[in-house]
């Protein structure tokens, strides 16, 4: 970026177009000395909007903020607690310390909408490189970088996801599980907990563990195989109980409970 964050329709009144402004006296340069001069706002809001642009928030997502998560009269008590929470983890935000957040409840309840509130928050207000994913878009896109005639290696694909001060991972599970997507969840989980990245998770599936392994022989009876049948599949289930455990290392979970707001709005906010 030029030292002068301008276009040529505007300059900065501020600072003339130099990118810098005088520093108040109580400023201080790294090294102790009086500062005379910092970075003006307009080139921290040029470097903002930057960053937004390569965040890959979905438009529908764009204008999502805390103060606009409406929590509408009769929602449940935990849609309430799920915006402290993500306000507190905004104002509490240290990259030295790798804790992220998950957002686990049914569709419709606003797990997207806090969790792209907080990624764009953070950007704006700290500059960090943040991006957004759609976790069946990861899973496509890597499965692309196999295919020959795509230029491009899984490792480019992922670079993003890996190096990204906070990544936003939606719809956690999504994907039918197999031993690949096991493996591709495993890789992306286990690199950024290795390097401290913080991650903010949305899902679908209840925070439980996955179903336990049927003894090999056992007769069930008719009541038995139907209660299997409509067992609702869990996280453990979709993404393996050690990944579950991973993730209980890397965020702290937050329950969203509710209807489907869609079903009651003509809006698409919430997800």
């Amino acid at each position: 970026m030029s030292v002068k964050a301008v276009t040529a329709q505007a300059v900065c009144p501020v600072c003339d177009g130099t990118g810098w402004k005088s520093a108040h006296a109580a400023e201080h340069a790294p090294n102790g000395a009086p500062r005379t001069v910092t970075r003006c706002d307009c080139v921290l809001r040029a470097r903002a909007e930057k960053l937004l642009r390569s965040a890959r928030i979905p438009r529908r997502y764009e204008h999502c903020d805390l103060e606009n998560f409406d929590v509408f009269p009769g929602a449940h008590p935990s849609l309430a607690d799920a915006r402290f929470s993500a306000r507190a983890f905004i104002e509490r935000y240290d990259p030295a310390t790798s804790c992220g957040l998950m957002f686990v409840g049914p569709c419709g309840v606003g797990k997207t909408h806090l969790a792209t509130a907080i990624l764009r928050e953070l950007i704006a207000t700290r500059g960090i490189r943040g991006v957004f994913y759609d976790y069946r878009e990861l899973l496509k896109e890597v499965q692309n970088s196999y295919n020959s005639s795509v230029q491009t290696t899984e490792l480019e694909v992922l670079r993003p996801v890996f190096d990204a001060d906070v990544l936003v991972l939606d719809e956690l599970g999504a994907v039918k599980p197999t031993e690949w997507v096991w493996d591709a969840v495993s890789f992306v989980l286990n690199t950024r907990f290795n390097d401290r990245k913080t991650t903010i998770i949305t899902t679908n599936f209840p925070d439980e563990p996955a179903a336990e392994l049927e003894p090999a022989g056992r007769t069930f009876s008719a009541s038995e195989q139907a209660r299997a049948a409509a067992r609702r599949e869990t996280l453990g289930d979709r993404i393996t109980e050690r990944m579950r455990s991973r993730l209980h290392e890397m965020c702290r979970t937050v329950v969203m409970q509710g209807k489907d707001f869609r079903q009651h709005v003509n809006c698409a906010n919430f997800r």
